[in-house]
């Protein structure tokens, strides 16, 4: 999808994503505001997790645009797509902005909340090779680098392949406006945005890798499937004993995930696809964990462990 001028990573689909829902669901004939709402919500539940991480927080703030749709004279809107993706992307901005002030006081690093995605496609889109990075738990982490307008105008942008005419109108701004906030998101994210595409089949096999090394206590193993400065983060939200800070390197990472395993009698894995990558679940007694990787050149060169119970109700809904 080329995204913005000299951007061509991706070659863009000659027809939107969004401009296939606008053709097939901007019919609303004023009196089925269920259903047309309805068939909008994966796409707004999709723009709401892009936006802040949090399916929990997500799903409030599609709940929230429902209210507003629910009691709006649905009569004086032409394009129901377009009204509510304004909606929820302004009640997820404000919730952004709650957020970060929060996270200034959240124990040890934060991640983002993890997503099954390997029982149906719950956000929306995930056509193509682009709509499925910004998915991703690898970009998802790299997206706290941007101030709450970049992120906004990346994510409708890379996503959702808006003009940036109508993401002005969106956001409140003028279209120039909004091409210089994806140009300086962009420079925030650096090359570290285009170090995590990766093959599916690779990516898997070294997830399994990882599992039987890190269950059989093969550390040398396990640190031959790490990069040398692999980095690992563990976000407990300080209701479970974790790593309070980012541990850096192949022998240290090694070591603690060995480690973390071995405190435990009751272990048990599952290979789980999470936001579109695989990953696993893990249960380590009574307490449920995921981990997922960041994979670049063959190598992992980031693990997201998360213990955090309030972040793992949707990953945990399904039977282990």
């Amino acid at each position: 999808m080329g995204v913005g001028v000299g951007v061509g990573r991706h070659p863009r689909p000659t027809s939107s994503y969004t401009a296939r829902v606008r053709d097939e669901h901007d019919h609303d004939d004023g009196d089925d505001g269920v259903a047309a709402f309805q068939q909008h919500r994966t796409m707004l539940l999709g723009v709401a997790y892009r936006l802040l991480g949090s399916f929990a927080d997500a799903e409030d703030v599609v709940q929230e645009s429902w209210l507003r749709w629910s009691t709006v004279d649905r009569t004086t809107i032409q394009a129901p797509h377009r009204f509510l993706m304004t909606v929820v992307t302004r009640l997820a901005i404000d919730r952004m902005r709650l957020a970060h002030r929060h996270r200034e006081t959240h124990v040890g690093p934060w991640l983002p909340e993890p997503v099954r995605t390997d029982g149906g496609e719950p956000l929306g889109p995930a056509e193509t090779a682009a709509q499925r990075e910004t998915l991703s738990l690898a970009v998802l982490r790299l997206l706290q680098r941007l101030s709450v307008p970049e992120r906004a105008v990346f994510v409708l942008r890379e996503a959702f392949e808006l003009p940036f005419e109508e993401i002005g109108e969106i956001l409140g701004l003028g279209e120039a406006h909004a091409r210089q906030l994806y140009r300086r998101g962009r420079s925030h994210l650096g090359e570290d945005r285009d170090r995590f595409a990766v093959d599916p089949g690779r990516h898997r096999d070294l997830v399994e890798r990882f599992l039987v090394a890190a269950r059989t206590g093969q550390r040398d193993v396990l640190e031959g499937l790490l990069a040398r400065d692999v980095t690992f983060w563990n976000d407990s939200g300080g209701k479970v004993s974790a790593a309070l800070r980012p541990v850096f390197g192949a022998e240290r990472v090694s070591r603690l995930v060995i480690g973390t395993l071995a405190k435990n009698d009751a272990v048990d894995f599952r290979i789980v696809e999470l936001n579109g990558q695989h990953g696993l679940l893990i249960r380590l007694g009574a307490r449920w964990q995921v981990c997922s990787f960041e994979v670049h050149d063959g190598l992992i060169t980031g693990v997201q462990w998360m213990a955090d119970p309030d972040k793992l109700e949707q990953v945990t809904a399904t039977d282990f």
